[in-house]
């Protein structure tokens, strides 16, 4: 095989095949391939795109490139959960403890953050004492305990795509729905899942900007599930404006306590009971639920406290501690800094995610490098949302940071800034946005 031929194969418009990607995925692994090779390449698929098994094969590629996951010693279909991510996605926190005290069981494998506020790895950790480095040897022994596990991911998970995603990033070749689908397809195959559903979040506050985007995507990573015999379903949800009012990592764990309670955001509900729904019908306990059913069983848990009862045993599974009235022990305390008022009455016409998102990643909830540290306590408290009516003088959020912020005012005040940019008004009655777009499948069934 000649690099340099395979890059002109698909500059060209070819097809490549089976043998020639995996010989480009092999030389990105061992870095055979030089960079500029590899880069060229890249943008020659921007252009020309894939097929559907070149981006099958060059998914399977990349999962196999290092380490798979052995679930088998778990009984049952394991289902994974993914997320494209957004501002306020506390979906996880919520989902998982729903499905598994429906008698799912749950291993995950999940990631830290790059941006506005921490992944989920990080959110948790700002539980006191939490662990999130779980071995997969000890993954039965903690589902025995709770029903669910959840650790983070090894780098020799699909080591390709780690190198690729951070090509990617500084050669302006990410805007590519066969390299993305490949990249979380081939993350998800590599954690050992047999049925994944994915979140795929668009609007300001996303990595896909449009629901026509968003939806090829999904079709895109249903196909490859369906030829690698993963069975994909793709829930399409709003990010607009941030999900739920906590944007920030203690501040999102207490948030997902209130849903897990019943007494949280309806918008997340909405959107946790649908993600939850969606698992518990790939999974072996309700295989023959209709969608309605498994949505209000999975709105059940909510209710009569069985979701709030299995995240508390979860955390103390995986060494969290809790306080004295049971709820979650922090590292960091979230200290009111400041808060941003409405300066005319109006409708709230839009709040910018990715306005508000960058406004917490500059109280410190987020990372700007891989190597910054996070506050855990940090982060923006919405009090209205999209269609809510205010008067003059209502506070629109608050601004947190941690305890240990060392934060001047005048930096909170540039935050503040920013999330105002984000936040415009209207006179006239606004309708509140729908959450859940679309739901897609192998038979492509949208119930909405």
């Amino acid at each position: 095989m000649n690099m340099q031929e395979i890059i002109q194969d698909k500059r060209d418009g070819g097809e490549l095949s089976d043998e020639a990607i995996r010989f480009f995925v092999s030389g990105v692994t061992d870095r055979s391939i030089p960079d500029y090779q590899t880069a060229a390449f890249l943008m020659a698929i921007v252009f020309r795109g894939m097929t559907e098994r070149e981006m099958t094969t060059l998914t399977l590629e990349m999962a196999y490139s290092g380490d798979v996951c052995d679930l088998s010693g778990i009984p049952g279909t394991k289902v994974d959960k993914h997320s494209s991510g957004g501002v306020g996605d506390k979906c996880t926190m919520i989902v998982l403890p729903i499905v598994a005290s429906l008698g799912v069981p749950i291993a995950k494998l999940s990631g830290r953050g790059l941006g506005f506020t921490g992944g989920t790895i990080d959110k948790l950790e700002s539980i006191r004492g939490f662990k999130t480095s779980i071995p997969i040897s000890s993954f039965v022994e903690q589902i025995k305990k709770c029903g669910m596990v959840l650790s983070g991911q090894t780098p020799e998970l699909a080591p390709a795509d780690k190198y690729l995603y951070a090509l990617r990033d500084v050669t302006g070749t990410v805007q590519s729905i066969p390299l993305i689908a490949s990249s979380i397809m081939s993350k998800k195959i590599a954690g050992g899942a047999d049925a994944i559903v994915l979140d795929v979040t668009c609007g300001a506050g996303a990595f896909m900007k449009e629901e026509s985007s968003a939806k090829e995507l999904s079709r895109a990573m249903i196909r490859i599930g369906a030829i690698a015999g993963r069975p994909v379903t793709c829930v399409i949800s709003s990010m607009e404006q941030p999900l739920g009012f906590a944007v920030g990592n203690a501040l999102e764990v207490q948030e997902a306590l209130e849903v897990l309670s019943g007494k949280g955001p309806s918008d997340v509900e909405e959107v946790c009971c649908t993600l939850a729904a969606a698992m518990l019908r790939r999974s072996d306990v309700g295989r023959t639920y209709t969608f309605d059913e498994a949505y209000s069983a999975a709105r059940e848990t909510l209710r009569d406290g069985r979701a709030a009862s299995r995240f508390l045993a979860f955390i103390q599974a995986q060494g969290g501690s809790l306080e004295s009235d049971g709820t979650p022990s922090f590292t960091e305390q979230s200290v009111l800094r400041s808060e941003l008022t409405a300066e005319k009455d109006g409708y709230i016409k839009t709040i910018d995610a990715l306005r508000i998102g960058e406004a917490s990643m500059r109280l410190g909830a987020g990372r700007k490098t891989k190597e910054d540290a996070i506050d855990m306590g940090a982060g923006i408290t919405l009090r209205h949302k999209v269609g809510d009516y205010v008067r003059a003088g209502d506070i629109l959020l608050s601004a947190y940071t941690g305890t240990s912020s060392e934060l001047g005012e005048e930096e909170i005040l540039d935050a503040l800034a920013i999330a105002k940019e984000g936040i415009s008004f209207s006179d006239a009655a606004i309708e509140a946005p729908k959450e859940i777009l679309a739901i897609l499948d192998e038979n492509t069934v949208n119930p909405f």
